[in-house]
């Protein structure tokens, strides 16, 4: 008579599952089994995931499933998923995050801020950008990794194009006129045209190696720059990388405030803080008369923060000046009394923030 299989022998199995993110880690000791029910030969599992959407729930589930047919060829196996509760999703997400932060030896990350928009278009990257001009100008040391493998625009923007030199401890970031250090994909291509045709998995674990293979140094700030959405790249940076918090950028349309209003729910839901919203191309200037001419109506951005229950941090008009510069190579050198506002506004609540402790993380330690 065949051995009856029990609650014990399945889990006992599913230690021997490591969670493809997290290092050395199972999924019981993760506590992502939720539960195990055996019936006769019928055998179900249930999964809680921070998120149901995870990239890798297929992958985990495939895996949960070969591990149990390893305990008996005859078991049918089904397995179900669940989000986790609130403190279950905030204690897993601690467990990524401490092993996703550990850079090269040397590197030292104050304050990592992640720029992200719902919407493309809205000029997210040229935030980004600006931010990390605005920040260096002041006198902090600064690095951007552009996140944004798809369609990368931070070395056009700051007009780097060399390839990454290697040193003893790894690859070192491209650093900009004014000193600012940028690791990006475009960086790595031998032709920038060429398109980078990856699925999710493959642009996650790139923007984690751009986390933990770079030779950052001594950073002050750490500017990431995400694609728009909530896609995987986005999940990626929120569930595995040390953020601080999250900087919105929207336009006055309630179109993009809506999307951005997901953009924000999902690092809410992640648990990480919102330091504000930026609304980018608010109006334009008049040349003659030095009037604000709004060219997409009357703003719903203030409606947008009170939604998401954060604040406008600054508009910025829409400059051509900005598009000269950014295609040129020399955002650097664009200046912004409103900006430089909203920097200031970026430093103070970045610092305020005693949600999310100041990250301060090397491997020398």
């Amino acid at each position: 008579m065949p051995k009856q299989i029990s609650k014990s022998d399945i889990y006992q199995a599913l230690k021997q599952v490591n969670h493809p993110e997290i290092r050395n880690r199972n999924l019981v000791e993760l506590e992502v089994v939720k539960d195990v029910h055996v019936k006769n030969s019928s055998v179900l599992v249930t999964l809680a995931l921070p998120n149901l959407n995870i990239p890798i729930k297929d992958e985990l589930i495939e895996a949960v499933k070969q591990a149990i047919t390893g305990v008996g060829t005859d078991l049918i196996v089904d397995v179900s998923v669940t989000e986790m509760t609130p403190d279950q999703r905030s204690a897993f997400l601690a467990i990524a995050r401490e092993d996703g932060s550990s850079p090269k030896p040397g590197t030292h990350v104050k304050k990592v801020i992640a720029v992200l928009s719902g919407k493309g278009g809205v000029g997210k990257s040229s935030v980004a950008g600006l931010l990390a001009s605005s920040l260096r100008r002041a006198g902090y040391q600064v690095g951007i990794l552009d996140a944004d493998i798809t369609g990368p625009s931070i070395p056009k923007m700051f007009g780097v194009s060399k390839l990454p030199e290697m040193s003893h401890d790894g690859i070192l970031p491209v650093r900009s006129l004014r000193g600012i250090k940028i690791m990006s994909i475009n960086l790595l291509l031998p032709d920038k045209d060429q398109p980078v045709v990856w699925r999710g998995p493959l642009i996650g674990n790139t923007i984690k190696q751009f986390w933990t293979d770079i030779v950052w140094g001594d950073l002050d700030f750490l500017i990431i720059d995400l694609p728009p959405g909530t896609s995987d790249a986005a999940l990626t940076v929120m569930q595995s990388l040390p953020l601080n918090g999250v900087l919105l950028v929207t336009s006055p349309q309630d179109l993009a405030g809506m999307v951005v209003r997901k953009a924000a729910n999902m690092a809410l839901h992640l648990g990480i803080p919102i330091i504000g919203l930026v609304e980018n191309m608010s109006y334009i200037v008049c040349p003659h008369c030095g009037a604000h001419i709004k060219l997409f109506g009357n703003s719903r951005t203030d409606d947008t923060a009170r939604k998401v229950g954060t604040n406008v941090l600054g508009r910025i008009a829409l400059d051509s000046a900005l598009s000269i510069y950014c295609d040129s190579g020399e955002i650097e050198e664009f200046y912004s009394e409103a900006f430089e506002a909203i920097t200031d506004t970026v430093v103070q609540r970045t610092v305020a923030l005693d949600s999310v402790a100041t990250v301060d993380v090397s491997t020398s330690q």
